[in-house]
């Protein structure tokens, strides 16, 4: 024989309002979330190029770029941070004009996000400006040719500033900009409309 009485419900658990705020806001910038708004960068190719480099820019650098899955690192202290790492590989040509040298890169750029409260109700995850000094590269020639030649050129330096600049831009695209900032009683007040 069951019980046909419904299982009163459990009293609740208070907590204090600042406990409740905090845990609102690491679950509403969970990693899940944080990885999912830069999820469309994943797997992304572009071609970048050609640029001038070296002395009299005289040197045309050209590249199909990459990018990979964004490794996440979740930080709690006074604030919610987030360290993105997102991977990415090069197929870069050196065009010399009298011959070409071609060079394999790997390596990736990291972003710091910072989650923070806004007037009147919002979420907003901030973001460093990516700078040339964010990307690390890794560059693998057949020769010491190459090396030297690549130095010179400045190839490098060139890489990290247009990795910087396409990271930037598209993190100032409106879908991404959309996820950034989170106005929480425009979604409450939408939730609660009977």
């Amino acid at each position: 024989m069951t019980d046909s009485r419904a299982a009163a419900p459990r009293p609740p658990s208070y907590i204090s309002y600042e406990d409740f705020g905090r845990r609102f806001l690491e679950y509403a910038a969970s990693a899940e979330r944080i990885a999912g708004a830069f999820g469309e960068l994943t797997g992304a190719a572009f071609d970048f190029g050609p640029i001038g480099a070296g002395p009299g820019k005289l040197a045309k650098v050209t590249a199909r770029v990459r990018l990979g899955e964004p490794r996440l690192r979740r930080r709690l202290g006074q604030h919610i941070e987030f360290d993105l790492a997102i991977p990415l590989n090069l197929d870069l040509t050196l065009d010399l004009a009298v011959d070409r040298e071609h060079y394999d890169v790997s390596g990736h750029i990291r972003l710091h996000l910072t989650v923070r409260t806004a007037e009147p109700l919002r979420v907003v995850i901030d973001i460093a400006e990516p700078r040339p000094g964010d990307v690390r590269i890794d560059v693998d020639t057949d020769t010491r040719r190459a090396q030297i030649v690549r130095i010179i050129a400045g190839v490098d330096h060139e890489i990290r500033r247009f990795i910087a600049r396409y990271v930037a831009n598209e993190i100032r695209k409106p879908h991404i900009a959309a996820a950034r900032d989170i106005d929480v009683a425009s979604r409450l007040d939408a939730a609660w409309k009977l």
